[in-house]
């Protein structure tokens, strides 16, 4: 959805209850889709969409960033969604 395309059917006016309307469309989402085994939170706060988390791979973060601002366009979103690294250490841990 781009920023000029008009409101989803269902949509509630705008201002806060729109995005949070929007955010819980989010979530579901997330859920729904292969996404939903995430550990990703978004909420609204002070007036800006924050989405928060760890993913497991650099492509499920493209995902992840793609479907927010599919869901959330027009609205203010930060994101702070870190990889997590899950690759073999390439050498001995010094545990002295």
């Amino acid at each position: 959805m781009s920023e000029n395309a008009a409101p989803r059917p269902g949509d509630p006016g705008g201002g806060a209850e729109n995005a949070e309307y929007r955010v819980a469309h989010l979530r579901d989402r997330l859920a729904a889709e292969e996404l939903g085994e995430l550990g990703v939170r978004a909420e609204v706060r002070a007036g800006a969409v924050v989405v928060t988390g760890t993913v497991p791979s650099a492509q499920c973060r493209e995902t992840l960033l793609r479907t927010v601002h599919e869901e959330l366009a027009g609205l203010a979103v930060h994101t702070d969604v870190v990889v997590a690294e899950t690759t073999s250490p390439d050498h001995a841990e010094d545990l002295s």
